[in-house]
């Protein structure tokens, strides 16, 4: 089994992804989907949450060996961030969706200096158009931003065509397909329902289901 498949594997076990293509779910964006993924359940299955710790900590040190920083996206990507942060022995800040009302009106909050090379912690990717916002504040904060690294990833065109267009760089560690394959394995899919589910990728903004 691959590092993907062990982390899909994971997911599904705890319910931290759903999937069901009969009964689709509707996003903040009106899209219908067959997906549900909440990845703060992780946080609450500590030997899950050790696993997926130490898979971003490696996916870390492996394609991205030298950060000098660790930013999380709020509010889903915080307690990833400072988990691997503390693991890699790394500084860490995150980034709120928009600057704070009140006080110093921050919206990076946690000490860093310019010219930091800094990796963005993230629990999802759809279209990517959220984290590289993200991204656009840190570097408008005079920052180096190297690269993402995200729980899971839906895989689709879109952000593929995005995160290309911005020059930065992502890594997942467990995306859609891998997902979709484990659960045929493990039964948690009906065979018939992958060409559905599979069909939603592609175009999800039209995806109407059965």
């Amino acid at each position: 089994m691959t590092k993907q498949e062990a982390v899909a594997e994971k997911l599904l076990q705890i319910g931290a992804v759903q999937l069901r293509p009969e009964q689709p779910f509707t996003w903040a964006s009106g899209w219908k989907s067959p997906i549900y993924c909440d990845n703060r359940k992780i946080l609450s299955f500590p030997f899950v949450r050790d696993f997926i710790k130490s898979e971003m900590c490696n996916v870390i040190f492996e394609h991205y060996p030298e950060p000098d920083l660790l930013a999380g996206v709020a509010t889903a990507g915080i307690a990833w961030g400072a988990m691997a942060a503390d693991q890699l022995k790394l500084p860490f800040i995150y980034v709120r969706p928009k600057p704070k009302e009140h006080g110093l009106s921050n919206q990076v909050e946690g000490y860093f200096e310019p010219k930091q090379k800094t990796v963005v912690i993230e629990d999802l990717i759809s279209t990517g158009k959220s984290s590289l916002q993200v991204v656009q504040v840190l570097k408008d904060q005079g920052l180096e931003v190297v690269g993402l690294v995200s729980i899971f990833s839906y895989g689709f065109d879109e952000a593929e065509r995005n995160f290309a267009k911005a020059g930065i760089q992502y890594r997942s560690l467990c995306d859609y397909s891998t997902l979709i394959n484990i659960g045929l394995q493990k039964g948690k899919i009906r065979s018939e329902a992958e060409t559905l589910l599979l069909q939603w990728r592609i175009n999800p903004a039209t995806w109407q289901g059965v």
